[in-house]
């Protein structure tokens, strides 16, 4: 349990602490508040002329213990002369009590009980505002997960298996299919794809030979690697990838510095209006009871839960509503930031496509059901990604046994089927095997311009159709763009894709402004100069789009994506929909309309509600019901945000 509690983050260990204090000090306050109704309104004693002993007693815990981290900031606050809503608290709490013991001495009322309920109603406060904040990114912890724990490397002849925390620079690493990498280095021997969608973005694995540099923790896919490491610990890409992450955290203004920026001077007004209308009681009534009872009215009419409730629990409804819908706020300063946000920019891969190949067009010189035989029972034989899209879009039930079947590494296929001989494959591979596709080059031509993968099908030297792969756009990312540039957003597309694909994929959308070519750390750098012509929400979905997101003024992560982005974005959409991100952006405008309601309402009450306490026309008791409504307004008004449709 111990070890569970080291590896929270400070959000969830501030959450647990709050919780902690939620029930402890309800535990008391509840039997105080029966004590208190039944002795006020139905005059039974309970415990006879031991009942202020009884409720000093049980009232303690909740001030000095539970609501003691309350008491001791607000008492700094008189100290340093910054004033938040502790010192009020903290104020109204402490005198309220004090009237308890005073009023064994002399003839004054006694609002001991009260405290304890002024203190309660905080605290629950408190919880509901730390709970709506959301649960601590665990980024980096999971950046750190994603490297190799172990390498095989060459001693001699010999291979053995070592942790990765003890590969040295020069070392040669043997990767075989399905591994990842576990360092940064240069290809000695051997040839392979391998998947670097975590740096790139891009599904499509790459084709590596000799004197090719790979990259820690990417995923070496069909062939064995002698990999001779030229990177180790904090020096490699993934290394570099987590500072990025550490260094844009904590970059965002919180919600909440603004509500302590209106309370600084909230509070120190309300202060001097306790004091003058004590002495202005003192004075015109000589009464010590009522001037300290209308002094505690003010302090506690003022005391602001509704006002700390105010952001949290619409922040709490806006989520839940979310929730709902499959959009996680997870962040609650992205309620704020969203309604100033003038630019939307998309990673490529994951986000406005499926992150995955497939068969999008096919032509045939041949019978239909033939052509698809063929082709897919020589793909069949292939583990590579463009050969599973071919496969799956055959869905053949029983596949032709070809004779022989290779690899032309980086080009294509080959195989023999009875006296057939056939290829399949690129440009390239059909100039070297001489094979003509002029009666199909201009279809090849079109797909290409598409940023589509082309892969033609000849048969003894003869072409019989040819099949476009591309990663396919998801079936909604057009409209939801679409939606985005009515409203009036700027929409960019940031890829680390070239930039024939990526403009056509932009083209399909309606996305005006592409920008390609871009390596991980390159995207943050991106998302900085577009800050530069106002506020801007990134959407990405992996590892690679980290920095991005973080660099960002609100990060929109996909929930179909990488536990990274999603632990990095504030939002996060769990259906990894574009239309996802209008409705996001909906329920933010929706939610902070309400937060700004909550805020006016909260202060409406105190404008009516302090001058009466002034007057003494507010008994603390009275008071502190008021606030408690003023609380249950705020939280009932918030409600009303579930009628909105997004």
């Amino acid at each position: 349990m111990e070890h569970k509690h080291h590896t929270e983050s400070f959000e969830e260990q501030e959450m647990r602490l709050w919780k902690r204090r939620l029930f402890g000090s309800w535990i008391f306050a509840i039997p105080i508040a029966i004590i208190m109704v039944l002795e006020r309104f139905f005059e039974i004693m309970l415990f006879g002329e031991y009942t202020s002993f009884i409720i000093l007693f049980m009232g303690f815990p909740v001030i000095f213990f539970f609501g003691w981290g309350t008491i001791k900031s607000g008492i700094r606050g008189f100290i340093n002369f910054y004033f938040s809503m502790d010192s009020l608290i903290a104020l109204g709490t402490l005198i309220a009590y004090a009237t308890g013991i005073l009023a064994f001495f002399i003839e004054i009322q006694d609002y001991s009980g009260v405290s304890a309920m002024i203190m309660s109603i905080f605290i629950t406060g408190k919880y509901i505002e730390t709970k709506a904040r959301g649960r601590a990114s665990q980024e980096i912890k999971k950046l750190l997960e994603l490297g190799a724990k172990k390498a095989r490397v060459l001693r001699g002849k010999e291979e053995i298996e070592i942790p990765i925390t003890e590969v040295k620079i020069g070392d040669i690493i043997v990767v075989r299919p399905g591994e990842k990498i576990p360092t940064d280095g240069i290809i000695t021997k051997g040839q392979s794809a391998v998947d670097e969608s975590m740096i790139t973005g891009e599904s499509m694995p790459i084709e590596k030979k000799i004197k090719d540099r790979v990259i820690g923790a990417t995923i070496n896919q069909d062939g064995i690697l002698y990999v001779k490491a030229t990177k180790i610990g904090s020096d490699t890409f993934l290394a570099h990838i987590i500072n990025l992450v550490e260094e844009a955290q904590g970059t965002k203004i919180p919600i909440q510095k603004v509500a302590d920026k209106v309370t600084n001077i909230f509070v120190p007004a309300i202060l001097i209006l306790t004091l003058l209308t004590f002495i202005g009681w003192i004075v015109f009534s000589g009464d010590w009871s009522r001037a300290l009872g209308a002094a505690i009215s003010v302090l506690v009419i003022a005391c602001p839960c509704a006002l700390g409730l105010a952001v949290p629990i619409a922040l709490t409804v806006g989520s839940g509503m979310g929730a709902k819908k499959g959009i996680l706020i997870r962040k609650g300063e992205a309620i704020q930031t969203m309604k100033e946000v003038k630019i939307i920019a998309f990673d490529k891969t994951g986000t406005i496509t499926k992150g995955k190949p497939e068969v999008t067009n096919f032509i045939s010189k041949v019978k239909e059901d033939y052509f698809w035989e063929v082709t897919g029972s020589l793909e069949h034989l292939s583990e590579h990604p463009i050969a599973k899209a071919i496969v799956a879009k055959a869905s053949l039930k029983n596949y032709k046994k070809f004779n022989s079947f290779s690899v032309v590494r980086g080009r294509g296929l080959e195989g023999k089927l009875g006296n057939k001989k056939i290829v399949i494959g690129n440009r390239t591979l059909m100039n070297e095997k001489n094979i003509s596709f002029k009666l199909i080059e201009q279809q090849i031509k079109n797909w290409e311009e598409e940023g589509k993968t082309t892969m033609i099908v000849a048969e003894n030297s003869k072409i019989i159709g040819a099949v476009a792969v591309a990663d396919a756009i998801k079936d909604d990312s057009k409209k939801a763009i679409s939606d985005l540039n009515k409203i009036g957003y700027r929409t960019v597309m940031i890829t680390g894709d070239n930039l024939v694909t990526a403009k056509a994929i932009a083209k399909q959308v309606g996305i005006k402004e592409v920008i390609a070519n871009v390596l991980p750390e390159e995207k943050a750098k991106k998302i900085e100069e577009l800050q530069k012509r106002g506020m801007v929400a990134f959407v990405g979905d992996g590892i690679n789009d980290a920095p991005a997101l973080k660099q960002s003024n609100v990060s929109i992560a996909m929930g179909s994506g990488s536990d990274i982005a999603i632990e990095v974005g504030d939002i996060v959409l769990v259906k990894g929909s574009l239309i996802g991100v209008v409705q996001a952006i909906n329920l933010s405008r929706a939610t902070f309309s309400k937060i700004k309601q909550n805020l006016f309402w909260a202060f409406g009450y105190n404008v009516i509600a302090i001058p009466l306490a002034v007057a003494g026309l507010l008994n603390p008791i009275v008071a502190e019901l008021a606030m408690a409504l003023s609380s249950i307004s705020v939280v009932a008004n918030a409600n009303l945000l579930r009628r909105k449709r997004i």
